[in-house]
């Protein structure tokens, strides 16, 4: 349904997409993953049409993003991140615009379908200006799926929502699903192990990683990673243990109980045991060993391995912080 083969997009001096390939099958939900930059808003609005690629090619539904992009735009729903709505009308008028925009035949029976999908309906004759953003963000996620599209581009379709919205649109999400293509961009991760079928990680512009969600988590398997406190200069200990084999990444945190006392997180690279390299090169250059413990890697932190290359200085907190819901009014 979805082809995306050696995408690249520049902007200037800078990429944005460097050699971009994977692809989308009806019925499957695509989790799209990466840190800010990372490229994903790129590649969902050339997906979108909404602009070209410098180089290589994207298919949606069999046809082409540029030279066919009149016949995506039909099979598509979209829902940006930063929902364009007209403030100034009702949920009802600015869904009805939308079909007739989009050429909707039954226009009235489907602007109902929509709103209790979205679960607007009890707000069909409230002024859009007035609701929460989460409410916002479900009118946005009713125009999306308006015209029955065969495939549903959503780009963080949750943010806003608040907890019991949450359970709903990602129910939703999940049952469009069973029939056709969607593509979902979002920061908590563990929606994409609720939601998606399978993972596409993007990192600076390049994908990182494609697998499902226990397919990550299977990569890490075996894998560990070592809390340790030590009392000692910690720039000396931390360049120390960077050099170690088998370490992947070292994370430096103060406040290690003590003065001169620091705390280490320590990734292992795959099954790498580096529980005695790490005690006896702590303990051979003078320094306190206070603490040792080991603890399973998580989504999570298969996420940060993938798409972090610079060592992060303080380490609190670790895991990628969820949208903080918003209540809606």
């Amino acid at each position: 349904m979805i082809d995306v083969t050696h995408l690249t997009k520049q902007y200037g001096d800078r990429v944005a997409l460097q050699d971009v390939s994977f692809h989308a099958n009806r019925g499957e939900i695509l989790g799209l993953l990466g840190p800010n930059g990372a490229g994903k808003s790129s590649t969902m609005r050339i997906l979108t049409g909404y602009m070209p690629p410098t180089s290589g090619s994207a298919r949606v539904a069999g046809f082409d993003v540029v030279t066919d992009s009149i016949e995506v735009r039909r099979r598509i729903g979209y829902l940006p991140e930063n929902v364009p709505l007209y403030t100034e009308m009702t949920v009802r008028a600015y869904l009805d615009f939308v079909a007739r925009a989009k050429q909707v035949t039954q226009r009235e029976d489907t602007v109902e379908w929509a709103m209790d999908a979205a679960r607007v309906d009890h707000m069909a004759d409230a002024i859009i200006g007035r609701l929460s953003k989460g409410y916002r963000q479900r009118v946005g996620l009713a125009q999306a799926i308006l015209a029955d599209p065969e495939v549903l581009i959503l780009d963080e379709p949750t943010a806003g929502l608040d907890p019991n919205q949450i359970i709903e649109t990602r129910q939703l999400i999940k049952s469009l699903g069973r029939d056709r293509t969607v593509i979902l961009s979002t920061h908590i991760l563990p929606e994409v192990s609720m939601i998606c079928d399978r993972v596409v990680i993007i990192n600076r512009g390049q994908v990182v990683a494609e697998d499902t969600p226990d397919g990550l988590a299977r990569r890490v398997a075996g894998a560990e990673r070592l809390s340790i406190t030590v009392r000692g200069p910690d720039i000396e200990i931390g360049d120390a243990l960077r050099g170690l084999p088998g370490v992947a990444r070292v994370l430096v945190g103060a406040g290690g109980g003590g003065v001169g006392v620091s705390r280490f997180e320590i990734d292992a690279e795959g099954d790498a045991d580096i529980r005695e390299v790490v005690a006896s090169t702590v303990i051979a250059s003078g320094w306190g060993l206070r603490e040792m413990r080991s603890q399973a890697l998580s989504l999570e932190d298969v996420f940060l391995q993938l798409t972090t290359s610079e060592v992060v200085e303080d380490f609190q907190p670790l895991t990628v912080p969820a949208t903080a819901p918003e209540e809606a009014v």
